[in-house]
């Protein structure tokens, strides 16, 4: 089988390897082939945070660190970058009060977590080290908020439910004699010569070898190459954070013969802001791909930072989430109702569709052999929103909200995903976009519960129906995660919620709460 070798930097070192398969994961290559057994296999799926490394590449002349989970990340996809293991991060500079050798040769995650009496088993311990490391490198070893602690972590899952003390030590790294007050006076130090790596990464990307057609793992550089390797290799399988095919190669044992890994991309990297809309490359990240939604719509943050845990959306992209169709993915529903299309495109041309046009049945769709997705094109907000002087005097006003239900708050598939975004002129309905997940074997567009509101006024009469309306529209089924009669029954309450929030009631609830912060006495979550 041909291969092009795997170049990267491990702990700021050149590293080469040769005749990886591949669908040869990246926790494979580490415990097996160089002996990286600190990085601990959980789940297999994305879920645990166990196998959690950080990668690293070059962005606007500083270094960014992502962590990611290597039990679904493919070997082959971190060619070009550099990448810590929970072996390759030790090396802080001694604090004055301590000896070295001692906790000084830990990184400031390390010793911040001894220090807490953050590990239990123990098992989970060098993933949560990982997502600690990221964030205290991209903080530059700032302090850190509880909320930003959490968010870090939100990948990681311990079983010994340790996570007070996790948290104590996330908020006590940045102190060289930890959160305990040995030494409160000098900050911690970083571990990582960062003009070192991002010489060493230029210095790998001139001599990356030329891109080969026949070989089974191709990273087109650039989407000229891209349409053109799909053109020569249309069965071949496309993958981007591969959070999706790397569960068929880890639980259904899939062999992945020949693969185009479009992540490297240049064009396909990039958000562009234009007048009315943005346009999101298929190989933009979730994280910066919701950055950019959230910071056109920053209500959506809350219903965004539950995709999956951090580590996923450090991987996962935008376009790899919308072209899997999965019935229960929540990026597509919300895009569906923010009135979204997608640009597909091939060496024959391109085309653009609205994104509820994309599926025809369960995980199909209408792509063509030598198409590839190339870009999500999201409207932007209205630049009148409702509350604006202009907005009152013209009686009109906009609201969007987008609901998940799951069995755990965070880091968990759907059971019913809703997003709605309406237009009101002097209380009537003028425009309604509704998207749903987990109703049908498809994402979908509520056609029918948009007509029965457009035209009606604004009322709890209103809502009612337009509830009992979406319950009709779909027949779900019963799974692992919901039965069908549940799914009905919540479709409509969520609409019921969107009616008290629109009239300015906001229940406690899961989603207004940080951490830290308490319930007020006798409400519940």
């Amino acid at each position: 089988m041909n291969t092009k070798p795997i170049r990267f930097l491990r702990g700021g070192k050149p590293v080469t390897l040769h005749n990886v398969p591949p669908n040869r994961t990246l926790l494979e290559v580490l415990r097996e082939d160089l002996a990286c057994t600190g990085t601990k296999e959980g789940c297999g799926e994305g879920d645990c945070g166990a196998c959690t490394v950080v990668v690293g590449q070059a962005h606007a002349g500083t270094l960014r660190y992502s962590a990611i989970n290597s039990c679904i990340r493919m070997a082959h996809s971190i060619d070009g970058m550099a990448l810590w293991t929970v072996e390759d991060i030790s090396g802080a500079r001694p604090a004055p009060a301590e000896p070295a050798g001692g906790l000084a040769a830990l990184h400031p995650a390390q010793a911040a977590l001894v220090r807490c009496h953050g590990s239990q088993c123990g098992f989970c311990t060098p993933g949560f080290v990982m997502s600690l490391f990221g964030l205290y490198q991209n903080q530059r070893g700032a302090a850190v908020t509880r909320e930003a602690a959490q968010h870090a972590i939100s990948g990681n899952l311990c079983r010994c439910t340790g996570y007070r003390p996790i948290l104590d030590a996330a908020q006590g790294m940045h102190l060289a004699g930890g959160p305990t007050g040995e030494d409160r006076s000098a900050p911690a130090q970083a571990c990582v010569d960062e003009a070192q790596v991002l010489l060493e990464l230029k210095r790998m990307a001139k001599v990356l070898p030329a891109p080969q057609a026949d070989s089974a793992y191709l990273v087109p550089r650039t989407l000229a190459r891209l349409l053109a390797a799909r053109t020569r290799h249309p069965k071949a399988q496309l993958v981007a954070g591969c959070t999706d095919v790397g569960l068929w190669v880890t639980k259904q044992h899939l062999q992945v013969d020949h693969v185009i890994d479009l992540t490297q991309v240049r064009e396909l990297r990039r958000v562009e802001h234009y007048r009315h809309h943005l346009a999101i490359g298929a190989a933009v990240t979730l994280t910066d791909a919701f950055a950019a939604l959230v910071a056109d719509r920053p209500s959506l943050e809350g219903f965004l930072n539950r995709f999956a845990g951090l580590t996923v959306r450090n991987t996962g992209t935008l376009g790899g989430n919308v072209a899997n169709g999965s019935p229960i993915g929540d990026s597509m529903p919300l895009l569906i109702a923010l009135g979204a299309s997608v640009v597909l495109m091939s060496e024959r041309g391109h085309r653009e569709l609205r994104l509820e046009d994309l599926y025809t049945g369960y995980r199909r769709n209408v792509l063509a052999p030598d198409e590839v997705l190339a870009w999500i094109k999201v409207p932007k907000a209205v630049a009148a929103a409702a509350g604006t002087s202009a907005a009152r005097a013209q009686g009109t006003s906009h609201l969007l909200r987008a609901y998940k239900i799951s069995k755990r708050f965070e880091d968990d598939i759907s059971a019913v995903c809703l997003a709605l975004s309406l237009d009101f002129k002097h209380g009537v309905v003028q425009k309604a976009s509704i998207g749903v997940g987990g109703m049908a074997a498809t994402p979908m567009r509520a056609r029918q519960t948009e007509a029965r509101l457009v035209g009606q006024t604004w009322n709890a009469a209103c809502a009612q129906q337009a509830a009992e309306s979406l319950r009709a529209e779909f027949s779900p089924i019963s799974d692992m995660r919901a039965s069908a009669s549940y799914r009905s029954q919540v479709i409509g309450n969520l609409l019921q919620r969107f009616w008290l929030e629109s009239q300015g009631l906001h229940p406690v609830s899961l989603d207004h709460l940080k951490p830290g912060s308490a319930l007020p006495l006798g409400a519940s979550a």
